[in-house]
């Protein structure tokens, strides 16, 4: 066996295994769309010929259509392999090893991965139990050695938001650092910072979106980063010209045409979320506000019991207790009226089966930690 050894960083990185295994159940757990893309989709895949797959894809003229539906210029918008690929884009372009990156914590994991494989210093500003923003402790920690802010908004997993003024306020504080906020959330909750991108006011913003949650694309993996002309231009030299597929690209010109669909589909989820708060709070389940496609609930030191209870009742959910903060959370995504009703039912039911009472979500947790989760 060869003893070649990678970059210091990246022997230092905790190893990832997606938990992808096994998903035929109701997928309440990876906050996908649980429902299926505009059916323009299909019909402008079905339009697709044989010859199409033997070409590159040119992914310009779907850039500016997305640019044009942000209200940006087409050399503001730089489409990516998935919000994933965009993250790395920035990270890869902005930090140098030493550079500080700056976010609070619990949130995305792969701001962790493509921060550290970069060698920078990760500084994470933990939330406090009530899994509010860290305003005012984030503005504390900026530094001269700060380089790349990242601000996740409605956040992941907590569902939680920062206002647009404290946006504005952070990227004012830190003019020397690059201001990611990831918006892949964005639709549940209806407030962006875009407009101070197509105002020009705020020049060290990049906004990060994804075509997999509302817009119901996650199997063709497309995101995309927009921002200042100047900061695209930059990434733009550190992406492959071709890492978005013709077919992804053809599924997003018809996605991004029907906002009828999406207005429709946001408004099932979020009457969605009324319902299980209401079922949490009949059970007595502690559980945060959400202004996503989710809801994090306080199972206690039970919470792998639950979670495989659910996932014998046919309903996969998705537990967060590696998260640091989220001790005994787990985080279920909101569906359809019907596979609402089926994971009400179920979660009803498990707890039921294990006996489960609120009194347990003050016990100190038992179980050895793991990696923290992905999605």
């Amino acid at each position: 066996m060869s003893d070649i050894q990678p970059r210091r960083a990246i022997l230092a990185m905790p190893e990832y295994h997606p938990p992808l295994g096994g998903r035929d159940a109701l997928r309440l757990d990876f906050n996908e769309n649980t429902h299926a893309p505009s059916p323009r989709v299909r019909e402008a895949l079905s339009t697709l010929s044989l010859e199409s797959f033997t070409i590159y894809p040119e992914r310009g003229p779907v850039e500016a259509k997305v640019a044009a539906h942000y209200g940006l210029k087409p050399e503001q918008v730089l489409l990516a392999n998935g919000t994933d690929e965009g993250i790395h884009l920035v990270t890869y372009t902005f930090l140098e090893e030493g550079d500080e990156c700056l976010f609070a914590t619990p949130s995305f994991f792969m701001y962790d991965v493509n921060a550290m494989a970069m060698g920078a210093k990760l500084v994470r500003i933990q939330m406090d139990d009530k899994l509010e923003f860290p305003y005012e402790r984030m503005l504390a920690a900026i530094t001269p050695k700060t380089k790349l802010i990242i601000l996740c908004s409605p956040n992941n997993p907590t569902g939680n938001t920062i206002t647009r003024e404290q946006i504005r306020t952070i990227a004012k504080a830190a003019p020397h650092a690059v201001i990611l906020v990831d918006e892949a959330y964005f639709h549940f909750f209806g407030e962006s910072v875009m407009d101070d991108l197509i105002s020009g006011e705020l020049t060290n913003i990049l906004i990060a979106r994804t075509f997999s949650k509302a817009y119901g694309l996650a199997n063709l993996r497309v995101g995309a980063i927009a921002g200042p002309v100047n900061l695209i231009n930059h990434l733009r030299k550190a992406s492959s010209p071709y890492n978005v597929n013709g077919i992804a690209l053809t599924a997003v010109n018809a996605s991004v045409d029907d906002t009828e669909y999406i207005d429709w589909y946001v408004a099932q989820i979020t009457e969605g979320r009324e319902r299980v708060y209401k079922a949490l709070a009949n059970m007595k389940v502690p559980y945060w506000q959400s202004h996503a496609n989710f809801v994090l609930m306080h199972i206690g030191p039970r919470h792998k019991e639950f979670v495989d209870g659910m996932r014998a009742r046919g309903v996969l959910v998705r537990d967060r207790s590696s998260d640091p903060g989220l001790d005994g959370c787990v985080r279920i995504t909101i569906g359809l009226e019907d596979q609402i009703t089926t994971g009400i039912a179920a979660l009803r039911d498990t707890l039921a089966g294990m006996g489960w009472t609120p009194a347990e979500v003050n016990k100190p947790e038992t179980q050895p930690k793991e990696t923290p989760d992905y999605e």
